[in-house]
């Protein structure tokens, strides 16, 4: 089911310098899987001063962490595991490390690394280790130092237990644990989301190098019904394509079993802007589609 407008929180950010939020400005969400924009922030930091070469293969691995970071690793992902969801929906204990390893990679790689793309949840459990493994800390220090103080980003964090998602929004929140997520789960506003993504893509952030090397897509594909995309793309952390009558949209959609959200930069307007729109339900349209109306609304497309 489509939610209604009333359960939409969403933040805008524009390169001229305008921002509005609606809803709590302290309302907290689950960022889901626009936790790989952060884990890709953090290893292009750490290879910024040298302690890593996203280009070189992983010691006991075929591939490399950039190809781990745009998903062309070859690495299925444990979101096809069907008892990976009754588990979840069960409210067990998440499995352990090594155990949704196995299970994952019970049927073997999809394809050699380099030769193919596909989606994997896995592809950055293990990128975020080898971060951890390059940084000799963990990803939840390496967030704090290298991301949010940097960015004054208050409300982000890394979400340990279930009392961290019960200061989430949504009821169904606090009966979820979010050790299910193997590569960690940001929880923060929307405002820290948006202004996080603007940061980034508007250079403030990284150097031209790494933020040139993060734009790099591997293309996937074209549109996808029901969604505004009409053709796709991943970045190092970063979906990437355009969207219909937005031109390039760039960041990252997210979902979980109670709640979806789309955060994105739109670079193709007179005042590049970046939204984040977060929702319940389990239907990533809803927000993505929400980001363009929003665009639509906020301000004038480039000539």
């Amino acid at each position: 089911m489509t939610p209604d407008s009333s359960e939409i929180h969403r933040a805008w950010i524009t390169a001229s310098g305008e921002a509005e939020s609606t809803g709590g400005p302290g309302t907290l969400f689950p960022y889901w899987s626009f936790t790989k924009t952060v884990i890709a922030l953090c290893a292009l930091r750490l290879a910024e001063n040298g302690a890593l070469d996203l280009g070189s293969r992983i010691e006991g691995a075929e591939y490399s962490l950039r190809q781990l970071l745009n998903h062309t690793a070859g690495l299925p992902d444990y979101g096809q595991l069907p008892e990976y969801h009754r588990a979840v929906a069960r409210q067990d204990a998440p499995w352990s490390r090594d155990r949704i390893l196995e299970a994952a990679l019970a049927r073997g790689h999809l394809f050699a690394p380099g030769e193919g793309w596909s989606y994997s949840n896995i592809g950055y459990m293990l990128a975020k280790e080898r971060v951890e493994a390059a940084a000799g800390r963990d990803f939840s220090e390496l967030v704090r130092d290298l991301v949010t103080r940097p960015l004054n980003l208050h409300s982000v964090e890394i979400a340990q237990s279930r009392e961290d998602f019960a200061r989430l929004l949504w009821p169904a929140a606090a009966t979820y644990d979010p050790g299910w997520v193997y590569h960690g789960c940001l929880t923060g506003t929307a405002h820290d989301s948006a202004k996080l993504l603007h940061a980034v893509m508007t250079g403030a952030f990284l150097t031209p190098r790494s933020l040139a090397a993060m734009n790099e897509v591997h293309p996937v594909g074209g549109a996808i019904p029901g969604r505004p995309w009409i053709s796709c793309g991943y970045g190092l952390g970063l979906m990437s394509g355009r969207m219909a009558g937005t031109g390039r949209a760039i960041g990252h959609s997210g979902a979980g079993p109670f709640c979806v959200n789309a955060v994105y930069h739109f670079p193709d307007h007179a005042d590049p802007i970046t939204v984040a729109s977060f929702t319940n339900g389990t239907d990533e349209s809803v927000p993505e589609h929400d980001c363009v109306a929003t665009l639509r609304n906020g301000t004038k497309p480039a000539p």
